[in-house]
């Protein structure tokens, strides 16, 4: 079979600095699924995005090597032929949805768009055709969606218009790079499994950009492995998940989460207990702003939280996972009981419950987003301080020092700002901003959901060590299973805002009784072993 796309000797550079990616070659042939994979700037992203030319040219060159697509160099061709190669006969699918597509279009235009573009369709043919392609990415009652924004949709529902306009015009070479990073586990599978049968029906091949390996056992015929821009190794999917001949691709593979949870003992009375939560957002006023509908986001949640241990909260995009811990923080308004130490603060105003902030804390899901860029390390991390501890200011730099020695970061660092770190390290300086008051509980809000799989494992551990350390409780918000079974002792599966199963992690881990329970693990564990109760990673 001749190939489809050849990358020869490519090396690409910015502003003339060390090379990004350092002379890689790889083919893909038409119908075949090849994955790329590697940490955070080892180039997977940079090699996509050179297929289509679709860098910044005036501060990215290429010093060496070919792109051909069918035989012709898109590295020399003109932009006038660029143009009709994107969208037409290479599509992309790009990491982050919501900055991808324009918040001030609807779907329909931006579906519509790459239709006239490329085959000039136009009215009632480019609407039949954009519904067409609704439905065949699954979303659900297409007609109401057409003239939706893209904050009116949910992250599965963005992600499958990316793609809908990614196969807009049936292309020949799809590039999906990290098309499934934000997903739930079932959404994810849903994801996946609809590239693979569009894969099928029109015959395309796909370069997929993934740090999941447990996606990329699945789906992908081969495996292309990046480190620092280089090409460590190549091989068939079974091959090199089976043998894997160089040692970072070895690393890549044991960086899986570890299968439980480290032994803690349980106290006598709980920390934290919360009965009948109950939160409901206004969807429709009247004349004179009186609400007259509502959207029940969390119905009537109960549960208890022990000093020392954590509770993982599980569930769909929209199941009430986040609004939870925002109401237990009064971030979100709710009734119900919310007790701390046996002390009642559902029914205490801002102003009385400012102090029991100190004692719950939140670690957001978008570290960059949740850390000012117009503060440094030192004084994002001491801002809790300066409000719950002002009268020892002279401390306050100690306890800054200690709580970045405490998650692993050089306290020289502290001078610095959250653009100068990786993802993971930003992960750590939020986690450092919230351990500083040493509080009692912290609330987890997808800590790991953007980060590689071995950066995934530092955080895990560094978690770990600390609830060891300091005897802190966790609530971890997650859809990545593997994660939660890593950290969790007790799980709260949540469905349209309703507990489906509640109880000990490891019980509902081997034998869910639920049969949504089952779909999700069975999402997320693609592989089990001979005992079909119990269901473990790669």
């Amino acid at each position: 079979m001749s190939e489809l796309l050849e990358i020869a000797n490519l090396s690409v550079c910015f502003n003339q600095g060390p090379k990004a990616v350092d002379s890689i070659s790889l083919s893909l042939k038409k119908g075949e699924t090849l994955a790329l994979v590697g940490e955070s700037g080892s180039g997977k992203s940079v090699t996509a995005l050179s297929v289509l030319r679709l860098l910044d040219e005036r501060h990215a060159s290429y010093p060496s090597g070919e792109i051909r697509y069918r035989g012709e160099n898109l590295l020399s061709a003109p932009e006038k032929r660029l143009r009709q190669v994107r969208g037409r006969e290479i599509s992309m699918i790009f990491q982050e949805p919501m900055t991808s597509l324009n918040p001030l279009h609807t779907v329909e235009k931006q579906i519509s768009e790459t239709l006239e573009l490329h085959k000039g369709m136009r009215g009632v043919q480019a609407r039949e055709r954009c519904l067409e392609l609704l439905s065949l990415v699954g979303i659900v009652n297409p007609e109401s969606r057409l003239g939706a924004y893209p904050h009116q949709l949910s992250g599965g529902q963005k992600q499958r218009v990316m793609i809908a306009m990614a196969l807009a015009n049936e292309p020949d070479l799809l590039i999906a790079d990290e098309p499934t990073t934000a997903l739930d586990v079932t959404v994810q599978k849903q994801v996946l499994e609809l590239l693979q049968n569009l894969q099928q029906k029109l015959g395309m091949a796909i370069l997929l950009i993934t740090h999941d390996l447990t996606i990329v056992q699945r789906y992908a015929s081969r495996v292309a492995v990046m480190e620092h821009g280089k090409l460590v190794e190549q091989a068939e999917t079974t091959t090199l998940f089976a043998s894997p001949n160089h040692p970072y691709t070895r690393k890549l593979l044991s960086a899986e989460p570890p299968a439980a949870p480290l032994s803690l003992a349980k106290s006598g009375m709980p920390l934290l207990n919360i009965r009948n939560l109950d939160v409901r957002f206004p969807t429709r006023k009247g004349l004179f702003g009186k609400v007259k509908e509502y959207f029940h986001a969390v119905k009537e949640v109960s549960f208890t939280l022990h000093r020392g241990q954590t509770l993982g909260i599980v569930g769909e995009s929209g199941s009430g996972k986040t609004t939870i811990g925002h109401a237990l923080l009064k971030l979100t308004a709710s009734t119900g009981e919310i007790q701390l130490d046996e002390e009642e603060l559902s029914g205490l105003d801002q102003r009385a419950f400012r102090p029991w902030r100190r004692r719950v804390q939140i670690v957001f899901q978008d570290p960059f987003g949740s850390l000012s860029p117009r503060m440094s390390i030192a004084e994002i991390v001491r801002e809790g301080l300066e409000i719950h501890d002002a009268e020892n200011r002279d401390t306050h730099d100690a306890k800054v020092i200690r709580a970045l020695v405490d998650v692993g970061l050089d306290p020289e660092a502290r001078h610095r700002y959250p653009h100068e770190f990786s993802g993971g390290q930003r992960q750590r300086i939020a986690i450092a901003r919230a351990l500083v008051l040493q509080p009692d509980v912290i609330i987890l809000d997808e800590p790991t959901s953007a980060l590689d799989r071995t950066v995934q494992k530092q955080v895990i551990e560094l978690l770990r060590d600390i609830q060891a350390r300091y005897g802190l409780s966790y609530i971890f918000i997650s859809h990545d299973l593997a994660v939660v079974r890593a950290l969790s002792h007790q799980l709260l599966v949540l469905r349209q805002g309703k507990i489906v199963e509640y109880g000990d992690a490891s019980d509902i881990f081997r034998a869910p009784s639920k049969e949504y329970t089952q779909e999700l693990l069975q999402a997320a564990f693609f592989y089990q072993s001979k005992d079909a109760n119990i269901t473990t990673t790669i």
